[in-house]
């Protein structure tokens, strides 16, 4: 019995809540048409981040937690979610319940990094090895964005050191859609690593405003 978010399947949530890829909301395609340019110390940090995390590559296929270390932390505080009003929370345990099902145990999960706006979330964040593409964690962040309580909106972000996908859930229409970003490239493209900083950037904001 499917117990754990971590060995859920995207077929496994379609079944149990309906939930589907929405192809038509261009939501994802035009959300940094009007993100501010980053200064040039950003953009020297995020080269820094990059050579940093390619240096350990040489070594080894980082894992989970070198890459929240090199990559994600330094990514989180340049996109201002280290300070106030936002509060960066690990390991939060998450609990879904399938309404339709009361004889099936709820879901167990534990969300990597929760940022919160008080107690509102606003960012989820699930990391990957290396190894793992980043498209593996797509079940996982899902589950953990139906999770969410029904009046927080929070964006999904899933993380392997070289990608970033960004996921967003709407429940306005009679069954869950999803959406999601392309795959950013964060180490072989400068351009996308800008735009992953923006996307951080404008996921505060928009909470914020």
């Amino acid at each position: 019995m499917l117990t754990t978010a971590r060995n859920l399947t995207l077929a496994d949530l379609r079944q149990n809540f309906g939930l589907h890829l929405n192809t038509t909301d261009d939501y994802f395609r035009n959300w940094l048409d009007q993100s501010p340019q980053l200064a040039p110390e950003e953009i020297t940090a995020l080269d820094r981040l990059a050579t940093n995390y390619e240096y350990l590559t040489q070594a080894d296929s980082p894992l989970e937690e070198v890459i929240k270390l090199v990559v994600l932390s330094p990514l989180l505080d340049l996109a201002g979610f280290y300070r106030s009003p936002f509060l960066p929370k690990t390991e939060v345990s998450t609990s879904l319940e399938i309404a339709d099902d009361p004889d099936v145990n709820p879901i167990q999960g534990k969300i990597d990094v929760l940022i919160l706006q008080e107690s509102f979330w606003v960012l989820i964040i699930e990391s990957k090895p290396a190894r793992i593409d980043v498209t593996a964690g797509i079940p996982q962040i899902l589950t953990y964005l139906l999770s969410a309580p029904l009046n927080h909106i929070p964006f999904g972000m899933i993380i392997n050191g070289r990608e970033v996908m960004f996921l967003k859930l709407n429940r306005s229409t009679s069954q869950p859609q999803y959406l999601k970003s392309m795959a950013y490239r964060l180490l072989d493209s400068p351009p996308e690593r800008v735009q992953i900083l923006q996307a951080l950037k404008h996921i505060g904001q928009q909470i914020s405003e």
